[in-house]
């Protein structure tokens, strides 16, 4: 009776413990995490300098996702030259004929837009502001650059503002189409970086010494930056600050020291900084470093450790991409499916935080014959949008809708599902269970055992 008692008082404890394991992000499985580590996205850096700042829940995903409109593009020119606090104070009865598709201090910023032409928003026909209109990458530069100093017509014409804009070292966000908020925080902090016209000092010096921002906000402009780079072939993926492609390796999954000294490190030299600066599309805290087994600090995403490519000699050089089938860029928007690769099992599927998918063997092309108890041991992966590396074709992935409403995505047909027992990135503890469970070899897998069987049947 004791001894029963004493299982059931530790099961609880176990379950908890499997739980937390789940919970844990990717950069605290790795070995010896480095503190001295520094990350902050675009958008942090633009919220720091309270310049960007978000709607009533702060700087989110979703709203950084935002097309940005026409009136949040005029409130930012006037926060640039500090005219913002006398903008949404004016009281006056002057206004666009569209002022009430607006409300509060916004339509307060319209009236004094109003009442200030010289500040370059006249408006559009019939005396409109057109306020919740998108707003473009060459309007958002023009603001950039009046910012710094620069006037339309006499420094530059505004066909030609993303050109001259590039000229002065601003052109992150100049391809954005749709431009977002995130596009915002790029191009200024692009801008906060740059001297103003005839000036040694940035835009960010000149805002401290205005009042208008804490000099303590300017360190992370300092920071080395992590940069998104566009390939006609592989999409957009990362590079470092002077364009160099990163990449990652799939024998990490389980053990970040896969690539050893010698050979290895030799083709594919570390990624490392003590700061980094992120573009707003990216997660500041997917990001970490760790220390090798080597002595050496290493940065990661989401885990996977970074590394060049010795053969790369050339900003936008990609010549990693896919060598030996284990290398790969990092692209963005994320992977959903990854590959990774196991000494015994070789290359399988997992998702982008390196965790393992798995096939059922009793499925069938377009059916899941897990349900019930199944499903809480064996809960699906789903990704609405698909996106993976070179060597998988993003058509062999689709959707399916499982007995419980919950969906999965599906490779071939088949749907992919995790393993409640893997509680580490690189876990195979699913592969064979009860001889009906294995990971994903996208090079052999040909469908189920139960789909082969249907098939001989119906010849």
């Amino acid at each position: 009776m004791q001894q029963n008692r004493l299982k059931r008082a530790i099961l609880p404890v176990l379950l908890l413990l499997a739980m937390a394991l789940l919970a844990v992000p990717a950069q605290a499985a790795e070995s010896g995490a480095a503190p001295s580590f520094q990350v902050k996205s675009d958008a942090q850096i633009a919220g720091d300098f309270k310049l960007l700042q978000g709607d009533g829940n702060g700087l989110t995903a979703e709203y950084l996702g935002r097309a940005t409109l026409r009136y949040q593009a005029a409130i930012m020119s006037l926060r640039l030259q500090g005219l913002e606090k006398d903008a949404v104070s004016y009281s006056g009865s002057a206004q666009f004929a569209d002022g009430s598709l607006v409300f509060g201090t916004t339509r307060a910023v319209l009236g004094y837009l109003k009442t200030r032409p010289e500040l370059g928003w006249q408006g559009t026909d019939g005396g409109r502001f057109d306020p919740l209109a998108p707003v473009t990458a060459q309007q958002f530069y023009k603001i950039m650059l009046e910012a710094l100093g620069y006037k339309e017509g006499a420094d530059f014409k505004f066909e030609d503002t993303l050109s001259f804009a590039k000229s002065k070292g601003l052109y992150r966000a100049a391809s954005a189409s749709p431009f977002r908020n995130q596009d915002i925080a790029t191009a200024v902090v692009e801008a906060l970086k740059t001297p103003l016209k005839g000036s040694t000092d940035t835009l960010a010096q000149t805002l401290v010494k205005q009042g208008s921002a804490d000099a303590a906000a300017t360190a992370a402009l300092s920071y080395k930056r992590l940069d998104i780079a566009a390939n006609a072939k592989l999409g957009n993926y990362l590079v470092d600050e002077n364009g160099r492609t990163l990449y990652y390796f799939t024998k990490d999954v389980a053990d970040p020291n896969s690539c050893k000294a010698g050979p290895c490190l030799n083709a594919w030299p570390i990624y490392d900084n003590e700061t980094l600066q992120v573009p707003a599309a990216l997660q500041a805290s997917d990001f970490g470093r760790f220390l090798r087994t080597d002595g050496k600090t290493q940065l990661t995403y989401k885990g996977w450790p970074l590394y060049y490519y010795a053969p790369d000699k050339n900003p936008g050089d990609v010549l990693g991409e896919d060598v030996n089938h284990v290398w790969f860029v990092l692209k963005v928007p994320d992977y959903s499916v990854m590959i990774a690769t196991n000494p015994t099992l070789g290359n399988y599927l997992t998702d982008n935080q390196g965790r393992t998918l798995y096939y059922f063997d009793k499925d069938m092309v377009g059916m899941s014959a897990c349900s019930g108890p199944c499903l809480k041991a064996w809960p699906p992966f789903y990704s609405p949008n698909v996106v993976v590396p070179s060597g998988l074709n993003a058509s062999d992935f689709g959707s399916l809708k499982l007995s419980d409403g919950s969906m999965a995505t599906t490779y071939k047909g088949y749907p992919l599902y995790y393993y409640v027992s893997d509680t580490k990135r690189g876990d195979t503890a699913g592969q064979g269970f009860k001889d009906v469970w294995f990971v994903v070899n996208p090079a052999k897998f040909s469908g189920t055992k139960a789909q082969q069987a249907m098939e001989n049947m119906a010849h």
